[in-house]
């Protein structure tokens, strides 16, 4: 088995080492909050009664309570958040902003392709919304559509750039640039970059904590009211037409609809307690580039950027010229547990810093300020599931599976829809129609993940050569990834 090119070029334990030295385990976008922007919520004490409840306070449950209040200003809608608004994946995410709403293309392609031209359009759509969404609303989350490159990084993943390129040509879209190794150094200058396809509409970056805190923030200024510290603790559906009720330790709400956004934290349903994993991915940042290490890397252009391995590193820059360095690593942990410790990896963040250095040797030298890490809601579909339960009375979406800043949204348009009963181009596809398959309990789901994992890593040694495991998971339509 071969080795890849982290192994071939890797820096000086000294460079890791001193880079590390003075990092702080806390979430960099958090931390750039404005103080208004951090100031607590009051708890839900007592009994509230309203038309639409929402539990989870990220951007699923975020877009939902500000989409429900645009389309019907006098509903009553209450937000119940567990600890704090976007505090979790939507606080602290790399902060790309895709419109693919099936974890890219491919993975499109192969479970619904007789809808994807309308399913690229719809993404494409909501895209656009989503960046309109500054000025309607009067939001600021730093949003630059400056698109995205998908970098070769081995020989091997040169033709999948050409194979994209002519798959984009084929359908007459002029939005994707195909960058032989000279036009991606002149945009991003990295010894291990080979080519790459520069998705020039597709994509976004934005500040992930102030999308979360803005939606907020329009969503209280619009009615809606928001509990904090306020996790659900049973969710009650007495009688066949009655109201739903969402217990808390100190409270209650009685609403005649709810929509569950909790993602990757346990279903408060039962049928969903299977349907997805939490997969930890592990992040550094930087400190702010001097003027001489910004000219020695170039990215002009600020797009986000991501390899084209399976085990996959993407980075971008901040408003004030940090790098975001994140990925690789995805790690499951036995009896898919979400838990504060997973998030401080010292192995994860060292081999982070090593990658960084590969790849922007040039920036040798610099600081890492910042590392955190977060739980993504991995499903076997590898993208998001809707539906509806509890007699049509509760809507639920999870399983965005690390690409699901943008898709939240459709989904959060997708459950109104379903709650109301309107029978709309969103709530025909089949990709909403569709459950995908659930996880095998333990010890089974850790077996399989983990041979998952060794599997891509293979194949990233291999030239891409996928085994007969990886293959199989193919044909099923079944997976993991980050």
């Amino acid at each position: 088995m071969g080795t890849t090119v982290f192994e071939r070029r890797r820096p000086a334990a000294s460079v890791i080492d001193r880079s590390l030295a003075d990092t702080a385990h806390r979430v960099f976008w958090l931390d750039d909050l404005p103080d208004e922007a951090k100031r607590p919520r009051a708890r839900l004490q007592g009994t509230v009664v309203a038309d639409l409840a929402v539990v989870g306070g990220g951007y699923t449950g975020l877009w939902t309570a500000v989409l429900a209040k645009r389309a019907n200003p006098d509903l009553h809608v209450v937000l119940l958040e567990a600890k704090r608004i976007g505090w979790a994946a939507s606080g602290r995410n790399g902060g790309f902003c895709e419109a693919s709403l099936t974890h890219g293309r491919e993975n499109g392609l192969s479970r619904w392709p007789a809808e994807m031209d309308e399913l690229d359009r719809l993404g494409l759509a909501n895209l656009d919304a989503i960046e309109a969404a500054e000025a309607e609303f009067g939001m600021d989350f730093e949003f630059e559509r400056n698109g995205s490159l998908d970098v070769a990084i081995e020989p091997h993943q040169v033709e999948w750039l050409h194979e994209a390129a002519a798959d984009a040509a084929s359908r007459g879209d002029d939005s994707v640039k195909l960058l032989d190794e000279h036009q991606v150094r002149d945009e991003v200058d990295s010894p291990t970059y080979l080519g790459a396809i520069w998705n020039t509409r597709t994509s976004a970056i934005l500040h992930p904590a102030k999308l979360a805190t803005e939606l907020a923030r329009v969503a209280e200024e619009a009615g809606v009211e928001i509990f904090e510290d306020s996790p659900v603790t049973r969710l009650d559906t007495p009688g066949s037409t009655s109201a739903v009720q969402l217990v808390t330790e100190h409270g209650r709400v009685d609403a005649t609809r709810a929509v569950l956004a909790t993602n990757v934290f346990p279903s408060l349903l039962k049928r969903n307690r299977l349907m997805t994993v939490p997969v930890y991915d592990y992040v550094l940042m930087t400190e702010p580039l001097s003027d001489e290490q910004r000219a020695s890397i170039g990215w002009a252009n600020r797009q986000g950027v991501g390899d084209m391995a399976n085990q996959f590193h993407y980075s971008r820059m901040t408003r004030d010229g940090r790098i975001l360095y994140g990925g690789y690593d995805a790690i499951y942990h036995f009896g898919g547990r979400v838990r504060d410790a997973y998030e401080d990896r010292p192995e994860s963040f060292e081999k982070l810093a090593s990658h960084f250095f590969t790849t922007y040797p040039q920036l040798e030298g610099l600081r890492f300020t910042h590392r955190w890490a977060g739980a993504i809601d991995t499903s076997t579909q590898f993208t998001a599931f809707t539906g509806l339960a509890r007699d049509g009375r509760v809507a639920y979406a999870s399983g965005f599976t690390g690409l699901g800043v943008a898709s939240t949204r459709f989904m959060a348009e997708t459950m109104l829809d379903l709650l109301a009963g309107r029978d709309t181009e969103r709530t025909r596809l089949k990709m909403v129609k569709t459950r995908p398959l659930p996880f095998p309990p333990e010890p089974a789901a850790s077996l399989g993940i983990n041979a998952t994992r060794w599997s891509l890593d293979r194949a990233d040694h291999d030239g891409g050569r996928r085994n007969m495991l990886l293959k199989t998971l193919d044909a099923l339509g079944l997976g993991f990834d980050s």
